[in-house]
């Protein structure tokens, strides 16, 4: 039987993909890590929760990048179609399409670890390796807020639609309802945020001491080599991007 993937197993792949990703600055392989990413969802069962997520986080980050770069590039030097100071280029066409897949790339790596790591597992796997418990419970704290997105933002959106807020068709209306919709949303994360603080405090969560841990996480040593190699591969694609990016000439 094949052992379970420990957290940092899970933790370590999708911080080194989305390393590896901005490292490579490549399009086709962030289309390739979010598709891959997309195949693992429906394969642990848990597309229609990372999908709708995504799709909330990412719809407005790539339609202000588009506006931003596609209109407004200044390095832009092929023109496509110009109104008055707005230009559409090649150029920021490119740079929107290679930052757009980019960010789609590590929003779901990191949306597919959050929906499939066990909160307990990774806090007792914390807890083993001496890293404090606080920052074991903001974590997972972290990560039971991100399946509440989509479901929170609906609801704002449906109480605010019921309130007689009116989306037009127009890119600046949905803009403005985005925005109308976002102020409470984090509000309402912060609020829960320390709602779940102040319940551990009491809980006695914060105080100092020894702690035992009931619960067992196996650690495989395959899995731990796996977590070496991923990221010795990751760091030397920051490098290769650091030596690749050093203006010629230039002594190191």
């Amino acid at each position: 039987m094949r052992p379970p993937l420990h957290p940092f197993t899970a933790l370590t792949a999708a911080a080194c993909a989305a390393v590896v990703t901005t490292a490579a600055a490549y399009w086709p392989l962030s289309v390739a890590v979010a598709l891959a990413t997309a195949f693992l969802a429906v394969r642990r069962g848990v597309a229609g929760r990372v999908l709708p997520a995504a799709a909330v986080i990412l719809t407005p980050l790539c339609l202000s990048l588009l506006v931003l770069h596609g209109l407004f590039f200044p390095e832009g030097q092929t023109v496509l179609a110009q109104w008055g100071p707005a230009r559409v280029t090649a150029e920021g066409l490119g740079f929107a399409l290679e930052l757009g897949t980019r960010t789609t790339a590590c929003v779901l790596v990191f949306l597919l670890f959050s929906f499939t790591v066990s909160v307990p597992d990774l806090i007792s796997a914390l807890a083993g390796r001496r890293i404090p418990p606080q920052f074991g419970f903001v974590l997972a704290s972290t990560l039971t807020l991100l399946p509440a997105v989509a479901v929170r933002l609906d609801r704002i959106r449906q109480a605010q639609e019921t309130r007689g807020m009116v989306v037009r068709r127009g890119l600046l209306s949905r803009l403005g309802a985005l925005r109308l919709q976002m102020v409470p949303l984090v509000l309402a994360l912060i609020d829960d945020a320390g709602g779940r603080a102040q319940a551990l405090d009491a809980r006695g969560f914060g105080s100092p001491g020894p702690r035992t841990s009931y619960r067992e996480v196996v650690d495989p040593p395959a899995q731990r080599r796996f977590r070496a190699a991923a990221l010795l591969f990751a760091a030397a694609a920051v490098v290769g991007r650091i030596v690749a990016s050093w203006p010629a000439g230039v002594p190191s």
